[in-house]
């Protein structure tokens, strides 16, 4: 199958100034890019002028644990309207491979936060994983090993330092899937178990990087002023204390480090961003490769009990009710709420089970407004009714100048970190996130249009390995995505829906056209990538 690509706007993915040509299409590869191309072929589209990129790549995703299900489209289609063509999957900790067959704590793997339910099956390994994937969802992936998984794998949820045997295992396990063609490694430090490795641990996970020549990402142990990860909750911000863990993890290598989601959660911490970012240019000058990524909104997800102490979660609901014990709750709650810089204002429900939609899209506040509550006691029954695992979107993780600063910085690369839920609100980053960052180039408020495709597009298939992805050139994959700069520059976003995206080819199949999705063609347009 042949197709060829009349009059576009060429970003080729390097950074370079867009130009005029055409593009050859022929099977999965693109076979010729110049000025005007005048060969026979099975089918002729005239873009009219319209920009054509390589087709964008989510930098930071955990569609791993989806792109194996039953029925994976559904979980795929609003990041493919955005553009989407491949992820890096297995982030912050928690991928879905980096176990074994005989694996006796499959219960706690996909930290609460993802299961194995309506899968084709269970894949431990990226071997068995990408075996499966390959060709049997719509978009391509790539995988990292998650620490958290393997260590889950060999400890369960124990809160201890690994025996020398169950170590040796789990790095066993992480160094098996590095060989297998995973991307890297993610930690997660802020999920369970991750958040029980010390720094011993996570230097000889950080040396298999190194040894491979591969990048960690990590979740850090905090993202806000005060955390429930440091005792202290005066003095140095918890966000730079775990960026301060990560200099040490890194001291003395030259390990590709990629701080995920740079963000800072609760308008206390917004000034540490210039530390941040002084912190990595002194990491960069002593040889270690550090960069990070941003996705394009001011709030993310959570969970609900985010400011609930673990010890109020692990009473008996009779010890919860005791005057003493909600004094002492009042008291640290509301310390913590001023520590952040945020409120039961800025918590807004996301799901918290059948029965209790009537909650939905509502902030803490209001639910106790209309409930005739105090904001605590409306925050506890929620926490209660959702067993204490709601989800939650909540903020402010950044600021519109914060995300504007970063899109210009060369240390900085995009990506989503959105996943479809079955239920309940969504997160917004999963329709238009990629769009919004098109449009703030065209508006002058981030980087020029160029840069910005490319930190879609080449940068991440540079930093992670992705052979032949991320460019406009011959031999590449005809990954590719079409957009209406006037189209972008004029919508209104955060509307639920993606704009400006008018076709998307995977692998040299257009998947998408004018609004409408070829869902015979994703079923198996989607590839999987080895990092070998």
């Amino acid at each position: 199958m042949t197709t060829l690509l009349k009059n576009a706007k060429i970003y080729d993915g390097t950074g370079k100034e867009a130009y005029a040509g055409d593009v050859l299409i022929a099977d999965e590869h693109i076979s010729r890019v110049e000025t005007s191309i005048d060969a026979p072929c099975d089918e002729t589209i005239d873009l009219g002028g319209k920009s054509l990129s390589p087709g964008f790549i989510d930098g930071h995703s955990h569609n791993d644990w989806f792109a194996v299900k039953s029925s994976p489209l559904r979980y795929f289609e609003p990041f493919i309207r955005q553009g989407i063509c491949s992820f890096v999957c297995g982030n912050c900790g928690v991928s879905a491979v980096g176990f074994g067959e005989d694996c006796a704590h499959m219960d706690v793997i996909g930290s609460g936060l993802f299961n194995f339910n309506d899968m084709t099956g269970v894949y431990g390994s990226v071997e068995k994983y990408m075996e499966a994937a390959d060709g049997h969802m719509p978009c391509n992936l790539a995988l990292l090993m998650g620490h958290g998984t393997a260590r889950a794998a060999v400890s369960g949820s124990a809160n201890r330092k690994l025996t020398p045997e169950e170590e040796a295992k789990m790095l066993s396990i992480l160094e098996d899937g590095l060989k297998q063609g995973a991307a890297g490694i993610s930690l997660g430090l802020m999920y369970n178990p991750g958040m029980y490795a010390d720094v011993e641990e996570l230097k000889k996970v950080a040396a298999l990087c190194v040894k491979y020549d591969k990048p960690l990402t990590v979740h850090p142990r905090a993202e806000s002023k005060v955390s429930m990860a440091y005792p202290q909750l005066l003095g140095r911000s918890h966000l730079l204390r775990a960026f301060d863990e990560l200099i040490e993890i890194a001291k003395g290598t030259k390990l590709k480090l990629q701080y995920s989601h740079a963000i800072f959660v609760g308008r206390s911490s917004f000034k540490d961003k210039d530390e941040l970012l002084k912190l990595m240019e002194q990491m960069r000058s002593e040889g270690v490769d550090v960069m990070f990524d941003i996705y394009n909104e001011c709030l993310g997800v959570s969970v609900i009990t985010v400011i609930l102490p673990a010890w109020y979660q692990a009473m008996r609901p009779e010890e919860r009710k005791k005057p003493l014990t909600r004094l002492k709750l009042s008291v640290l709650v509301k310390a913590s709420s001023l520590l952040l810089g945020f409120g039961f204002k800025d918590i807004v429900v996301a799901y918290l089970g059948k029965g209790y939609e009537k909650y939905e899209g509502k902030s803490v506040h209001e639910i106790a407004q209309s409930e005739g509550m105090s904001d605590l006691d409306a925050y506890l029954m929620l926490c209660e009714a959702s067993a204490f695992k709601g989800r939650v979107n909540m903020g402010p993780y950044s600021t519109p100048e914060i995300i504007h600063e970063f899109e210009k910085n060369p240390l900085c690369t995009f990506m989503t970190d959105a996943w479809v839920e079955d239920e309940g609100v969504q997160n917004p980053a999963l329709y238009d996130c990629y769009p919004k960052f098109l449009r703030d180039s065209l508006l002058g408020l981030g980087d020029s249009m160029p840069r910005t495709v490319r930190r879609m597009t080449g940068a991440i298939a540079d930093r992670f390995g992705l052979h032949g992805r991320g460019y406009i050139r011959p031999g590449c994959f005809a990954d590719l995505t079409v957009f209406d700069e006037a189209a972008l520059k004029e919508a209104q976003p955060d509307r639920q829906c993606s704009f400006g995206i008018e076709r998307v080819f995977i692998n040299g199949r257009q998947v998408l056209s004018g609004g409408r999705l070829d869902e015979t063609a994703l079923e198996t347009s989607g590839r999987a990538i080895r990092i070998l």
